[in-house]
């Protein structure tokens, strides 16, 4: 159907410092999503700030890292929870999907964690994943859970800046990285376990309509995490399938970017770097960022928040 992408090779950017490996596992989350194979940490959910320090997550250690440009790392915070995905908001504070709590906040300065939204009208979340921000400050997060095609009722849900907290997707088997396109009239929605990337268009009124089947993926385990380029293109972390796909705003494969690690659970995705033109990538596998060079860049930074 289309000509084969082009492969660029990443290449490794930093790895967790071993002194932040943990020995123990914590059997809860291990033995759910891991099989109770024994990890020393699980990387995700990687977010810049303005002075281009890299955030990510540690999922079943409940720990936040910063990364400097330079490649320092330091512990953040380290709290009772199961974080996922970031987003950090136009004044400073990093928006937390976490699996345990709803959406927490954090104040990347005293490393203090705070609950932002622990449900839905009295009902519990079954396990925020990943989160997005509109340019006038709505909050787009995805209700993953243990959804599946066995049970396909994730849900993705929009939070207003006057607090109304709407549902705008349900019944979707396990919705997990999403992304808002340059005009924000679409938010992409990777899921995972459909294997597939769906379109949600996002009408004037608010209301949303004629959600699509966007790109089809196969093999490995799903699409995890996403992120938009300035054309309306996405990067597709496909976990399991030991590839990051870059596909042009009409869904063309264009790129698909290959690990010297040769790890197949990439997890997400993030445009970072001079004119933001290289795509940040986390092999949790390996508890390593990568890095590759693109020739279209990303979405300016703060965009969408």
């Amino acid at each position: 159907m289309y000509p084969p992408p082009q492969i660029i090779e990443a290449e490794i950017f930093t790895t967790l410092p071993a002194s932040f490996a943990r020995s123990e596992s914590p059997a809860e989350w291990v033995n759910v999503n891991m099989r109770g194979r024994k990890i020393s940490s699980f990387l995700e959910g990687p977010s810049f700030d303005r002075d281009g320090n890299l955030f990510v997550v540690d999922i079943p250690f409940g720990r936040v890292f910063k990364i400097t440009p330079d490649r320092e790392w330091s512990l953040v915070a380290e709290y009772d929870g199961w974080p996922n995905g970031t987003a950090i908001h136009r004044d400073g504070t990093i928006y937390i999907a976490d699996q345990k709590n709803g959406i927490v906040t954090l104040n990347p300065a005293t490393g203090k964690v705070e609950k932002f939204l622990a449900h839905d009208h009295l009902e519990g979340f079954r396990g925020c994943n990943d989160l997005v921000f509109a340019t006038n400050g709505d909050l787009y997060f995805t209700d993953q859970g243990q959804t599946g095609l066995q049970d396909p009722t994730g849900r993705v849900f929009r939070h207003r800046t006057d607090g109304r907290l709407e549902k705008i997707v349900d019944f979707a088997p396990s919705p997990n990285g999403l992304g808002l396109s340059p005009d924000e009239n679409a938010l992409y929605l990777c899921v995972t376990r459909g294997n597939s990337i769906w379109r949600v268009p996002l009408l004037a009124d608010g209301h949303v309509t004629k959600v699509g089947n966007y790109i089809q993926l196969s093999g490995g385990m799903g699409p995890d995490g996403m992120a938009v380029d300035q054309d309306g293109g996405i990067a597709v972390a496909h976990y399991g399938g030991g590839s990051v796909w870059v596909f042009s705003r009409i869904g063309e494969p264009l790129y698909r970017i290959q690990s010297p690690t040769k790890g197949l659970s990439f997890t997400n995705v993030a445009f970072g770097g001079p004119e933001n033109r290289h795509l940040f990538i986390v092999d949790s596998d390996n508890a390593a960022i990568l890095r590759a060079e693109l020739p279209t860049p990303g979405l300016p930074l703060y965009s969408h928040q």
